[in-house]
């Protein structure tokens, strides 16, 4: 059993971050989990099913989440980010900061007393295609399994409602942030990343049309506990929609946007035709591509849909999109490059294939590291002492995410058995 005091951090608690704790920690090594969310699970835990298998994202979650109760060497921080970290491999000075929530976890909230409440703020979960309560839980899934109070969103009266209501001890609305230093020996970046911002593509209609989505949003819509309890409807009217558009690489490979090929948008957009037409057995999907990258033993799932009479593809980059203001669909301009043809086709929903940013490209960890052009962590100009992985370094679905972490795990590990 490891005797090593200083414990390793881990930033990040998405499917890389959790599993870098976990095979840490089962080692017999401390760890430190900062997760910036009121919950662990990061994007993963945000869609409906994991390709290729479409088995839902409980699967894997539910096991990691009763492995991490049952192992007393991992510290868990919810609500928290690192303001500083200072020093060197084996030696470094970290500065937590955590948010409050506002609830205590004991006891618990009730949900009747939610409903007590008139405030309410967007759903970031989901988009913000509906909204929650001020005092909400952010996933069904959630864990911690503990409610969060929007302070900026609850109303004076409701607040007041929430302190009558709520069991005793179950609400701190005094609750104030709070900071804390730790040492520790080594440090794993596992902090994944965002959607390309879509209302950047202005030629593909996201923001200035109602029912061009993206593919993130696509998740949601699907997804039982997401805004329309898994029906895959429009956006403006909340039909059925019969006839979907997937738009491939939208931002991605794009030297005006994202240069880089994304990596999992290809399997991401097959997996949700297959959402669209098991739903629906009467509907169909396009998808509109430069190259379909289905590698491995990924090929077959694109085989199969090559198989099904519902489905079409179409080589070719979709130009502009327009939306008919009378109906709400959709005209697609695009150049079909195998067929060599213009096509001018009509849809009730789009869905766009929006690529991969790394969160460091928005908050770059605060220690001396090199990133690249796009925001990940240059693994060619690795630190002593910090490991970067899953989505951190490049573009990865959660099979690449999950033997990162454990290559990161096993790093930090002899960083601290080095003894420096």
């Amino acid at each position: 059993m490891n005797t090593y005091s200083k414990p390793i951090l881990v930033i990040g608690a998405g499917v890389s971050g959790m599993t870098a704790a976990l095979e840490t920690a089962e080692l017999g090594y401390n760890v430190i989990l900062v997760e910036k969310e009121a919950f662990l699970g990061g994007r993963v835990l945000r869609t409906y099913r994991y390709f290729p298998k479409m088995c839902p994202p409980t699967c894997g979650f539910e096991i990691n989440v009763r492995r991490m109760r049952q192992n007393p060497r991992i510290t868990v921080y919810t609500l928290s980010t690192i303001d500083e970290i200072s020093g060197r491999a084996g030696h470094f000075a970290v500065r937590i900061r955590t948010r409050p929530r506002y609830v205590t976890g004991s006891p618990s909230l009730d949900d009747t007393v939610l409903a007590q409440l008139k405030s309410e703020r967007p759903n970031d979960i989901n988009f913000g295609m509906d909204k929650t309560k001020a005092a909400y839980l952010p996933l069904n899934m959630a864990y911690p399994p503990y409610h969060v109070v929007d302070r900026d969103a609850l109303s004076s009266e409701d607040a007041d409602t929430l302190l009558k209501l709520a069991p005793a001890g179950a609400i701190d609305l005094n609750m104030a942030e709070d900071e804390i230093e730790i040492e520790v020996g080594a440090v794993i970046v596992a902090t994944g990343w965002r959607p390309y911002d879509a209302t950047k593509l202005d030629n593909l209609g996201y923001g200035r049309c109602k029912n061009v989505i993206t593919n993130v949003m696509m998740e949601r819509l699907a997804a039982r506990d997401g805004p329309t309890g898994g029906e895959i409807v429009r956006p403006s009217d909340g039909k059925k929609a019969e006839n979907v558009a997937f738009v491939q690489c939208a931002g991605s490979r794009d030297e005006n946007h994202l240069p880089y090929c994304s990596a999992v948008c290809c399997m991401a957009s097959l997996k949700q035709v297959r959402y669209v037409r098991e739903k629906n057995e009467d509907s169909k999907a396009t998808v509109f591509y430069i190259d379909i990258r289905a590698v491995g033993r990924h090929e077959k799932f694109y085989y199969d849909m090559l198989e099904d009479p519902g489905v079409s593809f179409i080589k070719g980059k979709v130009a502009e999109i327009q939306e008919d203001p009378g109906s709400g669909n959709l005209i697609l301009d695009v150049e079909d490059t195998l067929m060599k043809r213009i096509l001018h086709q009509g849809f009730d929903l789009v869905v766009l294939a929006t690529g991969v940013v790394p969160n460091t490209a928005d908050v770059p960890i605060p220690f001396d590291l090199k990133y690249d052009a796009y925001g990940f962590i240059d693994g060619s100009a690795s630190v002593d002492g910090v490991y970067a992985a899953g989505c951190a370094k490049r573009p990865c679905d959660v099979s690449k995410s999950v033997k990162d972490a454990m290559a990161a795990s096993i790093k930090a590990i002899q960083c601290l058995d080095r003894g420096e």
